[in-house]
């Protein structure tokens, strides 16, 4: 009988949580594991927001993939996939040659949801990955040193961020954290940057804890932050945003944090989606295809007590990983699979190095309490990549 191949696609919380399972649970031989992904690197998605303010190095959010794997029982390829072909079983890639599958587990991850903002992929900045930070980072940067050289435009040290959801509030705190530095080194009063948050819904963090919400506008507000609540941005143009309504914010730096939809190779699949997410089955596999398990950003679990979607976060993106790969261990050994629950063991946000917020069980944090929380969590994400030396070497800078 010929042994089983397992294609991972994706290196982000839920492939490599997938990969790091079956590398412990599969003995030597028992499956044929191989990982693909764009980058000899994962990047930690929850700790983007401090490089691309400046307060941390991009190092500090990625890790080396062959840190990570097991390479006498996985196979790590470092391409671009270009297409999944569900019908014959295979995966292109853009360099090397095709993949066969007798499993698939998507884990491509997200691209912006822009809701048809006009301009906004052409000027604004996003979020996304090492290199886009880092080249935030840099430009806001290179604005500020060009402010005394141009005239003391304003546009030059305003900086507007799109979406007042986690990635947006996160970034604002450690905005705020950075500006004192900052504005020492280019010789700019502080008072005189601006930094703006815009967000379409009526509230920061929408869905979130109103008391904590209110914690966080109290703090960013002390801090100078200008908020635009129930403001739809309409347009992104060279020169900054321009509102429902009319006002225009000229501004040299536009970060858009507003949403994220599914990767755009998993709709060209013809799997069925919503804004790019399959809804899977109660094994998180894709409607009519109980070989193709799709996880991460790309997938779709609702909650069953109120009959929405899950948010796409790393929490639910580590589940999904470590239940996918006991399943497919099951399958493999002809076993029962267990259905995906998700356990929602809290949530926190940072409001900048020693600011948080955050509800872990039934207890709600602020401050520095929270802070710590939020360490504590990336911590333990370095702990289920490679235990306590990978703490050791990557962890430093958190604690």
């Amino acid at each position: 009988m010929a042994t089983p191949k397992i294609v991972v696609l994706g290196a982000g919380y839920a492939g490599l949580m997938t990969v790091v399972g079956l590398q412990k649970k599969l003995n030597y031989n028992e499956a044929e594991v191989t990982l693909v992904n764009q980058n000899d690197y994962h990047y930690i998605t929850t700790l983007l927001h401090e490089p691309a303010a400046g307060t941390q190095p991009a190092d500090h959010a990625r890790i080396a993939i062959r840190d990570i794997i097991d390479e006498n029982k996985v196979k790590f390829i470092q391409d671009r996939v270009t297409a999944i072909k569900l019908d014959q079983k295979e995966v292109h890639l853009a360099e090397n040659e095709p993949l066969s599958y007798d499993y698939l587990v998507i884990g491509l991850g997200s691209a912006p949801e822009t809701f048809g903002i006009q301009g906004l992929l052409e000027n604004a900045m996003f979020i996304r990955n090492i290199n886009s930070v880092r080249m935030i980072n840099q430009h806001i940067e290179y604005m500020f040193s060009k402010y005394h050289n141009e005239g003391q435009r304003q546009d030059l040290i305003t900086i507007v961020v799109g979406g007042a959801g986690f990635t947006g509030i996160e970034f604002v705190g450690e905005l705020i954290d950075r500006m004192p530095e900052l504005c020492r080194k280019y010789d700019i009063p502080r008072e005189k940057v601006r930094l703006i948050n815009i967000e379409a819904a009526p509230t920061v963090l929408p869905g979130f804890d109103p008391e904590l919400v209110d914690y966080a506008v109290k703090y960013f507000e002390r801090n100078g932050v200008e908020f635009r609540l129930s403001t739809p941005i309409e347009e992104c143009t060279e020169d900054g945003v321009i509102l429902k309504g009319g006002e225009e914010i000229k501004a040299a730096t536009v970060v858009w944090t507003g949403g994220v939809r599914g990767n755009k190779l998993v709709e060209e699949s013809g799997l069925e989606t919503m804004r790019g997410r399959v809804k899977v089955d109660e094994f998180l596999r894709a409607p009519g295809h109980p070989e193709v398990f799709v996880l991460g950003d790309s997938s779709l679990v609702f909650n069953k007590e109120n009959e929405r979607p899950y948010p796409p976060t790393a929490q639910i993106a580590t589940q999904q990983g470590q239940n996918c790969a006991k399943n497919l261990v099951a399958a493999i050994r002809g076993g029962q699979m267990e259905p995906f629950v998700f356990d929602l063991k809290g949530t926190v946000a940072s409001l900048g190095r020693k600011e948080a917020i955050g509800i872990v069980g039934k207890s709600k944090m602020f401050g520095r309490k929270a802070a710590i929380m939020k360490r504590i969590i990336e911590l333990r994400w370095l702990y289920l990549l490679g235990g306590i030396p990978m703490v050791l070497r990557k962890g430093r800078h958190l604690i």
